[in-house]
């Protein structure tokens, strides 16, 4: 079993910061976090394109090699639909993937087929290759199914995916504990749950049976709108505001990838 397989045994809750570069990667693994995650929207910002599917497969490629030769934890990469709707040619950008370094991705069904999902997750098995593939399924956050239908929409497609080889199932939106409960005692997969309004302490994730908990773009939004407020100030007054006084210090910026 992979290291990165093992963070989801239920031990404990797997926090993982969604990082958008090599650089905060390595300070979000210099914080403590025993892996890192990326999210697709701050990839695809950080690079100058618009999130879903528009960040082009190579550029998505050389980010996550580059974050992975930065960090000693493993690496998941949200890797959107596999940037292909072939299967097989989807299978063929997450090798490239592992042969970066990358020990998982998050892959989503969105509004395609569940059963093309499925097909995907397949074919990247039928590689041969460890990676952790944690399928995000979109029932809440698109409102892919009627409120009190969503449960037992995303348990079919677990089935699915579980069927398929899935490792992990990751359901951003949900955040009612009772909903929580079902989807846990009913996936037979690890689950992810994303940072949300309304979604219940971590300590108390862990104690329904949550395996992992993502940040999702929810950091990166934020350092865009502090960055936005300061740029802004400079422009109109030649002044970046107050918060510079909170600003890292250069030599521990130099710190995080300067070799002992």
């Amino acid at each position: 079993m992979s290291e990165f397989k093992k963070l989801h045994d239920g031990s404990k809750l797997l926090h993982l910061p969604n990082a958008w570069d090599a650089g905060s990667a390595r300070l979000f693994e210099s914080l403590g976090a025993s892996a890192i995650a990326t999210t697709s929207a701050g990839v695809a910002w950080a690079q100058g394109y618009a999130d879903n599917d528009h960040l082009p497969v190579d550029s998505a490629i050389v980010v996550a090699a580059n974050i992975a030769r930065v960090l000693t934890v493993p690496l998941s990469v949200d890797f959107e639909n596999g940037y292909s709707s072939d299967a097989q040619q989807v299978a063929r950008n997450v090798l490239r993937l592992i042969d970066v370094g990358v020990a998982g991705i998050n892959l989503e069904d969105g509004n395609d087929a569940p059963s093309l999902l499925a097909d995907k997750i397949r074919a990247i098995k039928q590689l041969g290759r460890e990676i952790f593939v944690n399928i995000r399924t979109d029932v809440y956050l698109k409102g892919l199914a009627p409120e009190g239908e969503r449960v037992a929409e995303v348990l079919k497609r677990a089935a699915l995916y579980k069927e398929a080889g899935a490792d992990g199932l990751f359901v951003p939106g949900i955040c009612q504990v009772a909903e929580i409960k079902q989807v846990v005692a009913g996936a037979g997969l690890p689950v992810n749950v994303m940072d949300w309004p309304g979604l219940p302490p971590a300590q108390e994730l862990h104690a329904l049976g949550v395996a992992r908990l993502s940040a999702g773009s929810g950091i990166p939004q934020a350092l865009w709108s502090v960055a936005a407020g300061m740029a802004q100030g400079f422009i109109d007054s030649g002044n970046a505001g107050p918060l510079i006084a909170k600003a890292m210090p250069y030599g521990d910026l130099q710190a995080l990838f300067l070799k002992p």
